[in-house]
C-alpha cells in the first residue's frame, strides 16, 4: 500500500506554485483557443478563459514543441489526469489562484494529441484555465478525429469514482483516490468510441441524499442536473452545446441508504421529474434507469412502477444484480467499489446498451 501512494504522489507532479516567467517566453493560446476542444458543461468568458467544475470534464488538442503549461485558476483542490497520445503522462493537482502549471514536459517535439481529464468531482474545486503556454517553437492544433457517440451519465459517488484508487475497503476517503477515469461510465464510453458527459456528486440522490434527516432533500440531482456547474445552483446550462444519444442515470442508493427513507411516491415523482427534465431538453432519446447493486432497500418495484407510468418506449430499466462484484475484493476506498467493482458493472451493461441502441459488440477489452 505504502508503495502505491508512493507511486501515485510521484506521478502527481507539479503541485500549486507562483506563475512563473516562462509565460513571456514561449507561446500563449487562450483558453478557449479554436484548436482546443472541451467535452462537458464549461462558461467561456470574454477574456477567452473556460470554467468548469464537474467530474470528468476533458478537453482535447494536438501541440508541437514537447512541452505544455496551463495558467489557471481554482477555487479549491482538483486533480487531473494527463494523457498523451492515449498513455497517461502525469497526474497533476491544481489549487491557488492564477498559476502556471506544467503539464507536459519530456517527450520529443513532434505533434502528439493531449488530453486532461478532472478526475475529481466539483464539491472540491473549480477550475478556470485562462491559457496554454507552449515553448516558442510549439503550436496547437485541432484533433481532426470526432467521435460520432455521445453519453451522459447523471450519478452519485459512483459514477464519480469515489475511492476507486484506494487499496481497501477501511481507507478512508481522499480526493487524491477518486478517479472518474475508472468507472463504469467512462469504460462504456471508451469500449464504445463515445464522448460523455458526467452529471454526478457524491450523496446525491433523486428525491434523498445520504445522511439527510428529512425523507425529501432540498436539493438533489434533479436540481443539480440543470446547472451549468456543480456547485453553483444559480447558473443554468442552457442544454445547446451537445444532445447526448443516451442518457444513463444511476441514482436510487443514497436515497435508501439511511433512514428516514423517502415514500414511494415521493421517490417516484423525483425521477420522473428528471426524465421529464431529460425529454424537455433532449428530446426522444433514450434513457437507461439502472436499478444499483448497492441499494439498501427492496424497492425495485419503485423503479417498475416509473417505467410503467412513463409508458416510454424509449425508457429502459436494467436491474444490477446484488452480488455482481465481492465485496473485499473488488473494493476500494470507503466501501466504494474499486476498478474491478466498476469493471464488472460496465460488462453487466454493454449488452443492454448495445441491444438497445443497435451498437455492435465487438472483441475491444473493456477496462
Amino acid at each position: 500500500m505504502k508503495r502505491y501512494y508512493l507511486y501515485l504522489f510521484i506521478l502527481i507532479g507539479i503541485c500549486c506554485f507562483s506563475e512563473v516567467k516562462a509565460i513571456n517566453t514561449g507561446k500563449v493560446f487562450n483558453g478557449n483557443d479554436p484548436a482546443v476542444r472541451y467535452i462537458g458543461r464549461t462558461l467561456v468568458s470574454p477574456d477567452g478563459s473556460v470554467a468548469f467544475d464537474w467530474v470528468g470534464t476533458y478537453l482535447e488538442t494536438r501541440f508541437t514543441g514537447g512541452n505544455v503549461s496551463v495558467r489557471v485558476s481554482e477555487t479549491g483542490t482538483s486533480y487531473y489526469n494527463v494523457f498523451v497520445d492515449n498513455k497517461l503522462h502525469r497526474i497533476i493537482k491544481v489549487c491557488g489562484t492564477d498559476t502556471l502549471i506544467n503539464v507536459v514536459s519530456g517527450i520529443d517535439k513532434r505533434i502528439h494529441n493531449l488530453r486532461m481529464q478532472k478526475r475529481s468531482e466539483g464539491e472540491f474545486g473549480k477550475t478556470t484555465i485562462h491559457q496554454f503556454v507552449l515553448s516558442a517553437s510549439g503550436r496547437l492544433t485541432e484533433v481532426p478525429a470526432v467521435r460520432t457517440r455521445h453519453i451522459e451519465f447523471i450519478g452519485n459517488s459512483l459514477t464519480c469514482g469515489y475511492g476507486i484508487d484506494g487499496k481497501h475497503r477501511d481507507e478512508p476517503f481522499l480526493v487524491e483516490t477518486e478517479n472518474c477515469n475508472r468507472t463504469f461510465a467512462t469504460m462504456i464510453a471508451r469500449y464504445y468510441d463515445a464522448d460523455y458527459t458526467l452529471i454526478a456528486h457524491s450523496g446525491r440522490g433523486a428525491a434523498r441524499n445520504y445522511g439527510d434527516s428529512v425523507r425529501v432533500s432540498k436539493v438533489t440531482m434533479k436540481d443539480r442536473m440543470l446547472n451549468t456547474f456543480d456547485e453553483d445552483l444559480t447558473l443554468k446550462w442552457n442544454f445547446t452545446a451537445y444532445r447526448p444519444d443516451l442518457v444513463v442515470i444511476n441514482l436510487g442508493s443514497n436515497d435508501f441508504s439511511t433512514e428516514p427513507h423517502p415514500y414511494k411516491k415521493e421517490f417516484i415523482k423525483a425521477y420522473k421529474q428528471i426524465i421529464a427534465q431529460l425529454r424537455e431538453h433532449y428530446g426522444d432519446i433514450p434513457v437507461l434507469c439502472i436499478y444499483p447493486v448497492a441499494i439498501q432497500a427492496p424497492v425495485f418495484s419503485y423503479y417498475e412502477t416509473i417505467v410503467a407510468e412513463l409508458n416510454d418506449p424509449k425508457v429502459f430499466l436494467l436491474k444490477l444484480d446484488k452480488d455482481l462484484y465481492n465485496r473485499t475484493t473488488d473494493l476500494g476506498a470507503a466501501w466504494h467499489p474499486g476498478y474491478r467493482g466498476h469493471q464488472k458493472m460496465a460488462m453487466w451493461m454493454i449488452p443492454y446498451i448495445s441491444t438497445i441502441m443497435g451498437w455492435e459488440l465487438t472483441n475491444k477489452t473493456i477496462e
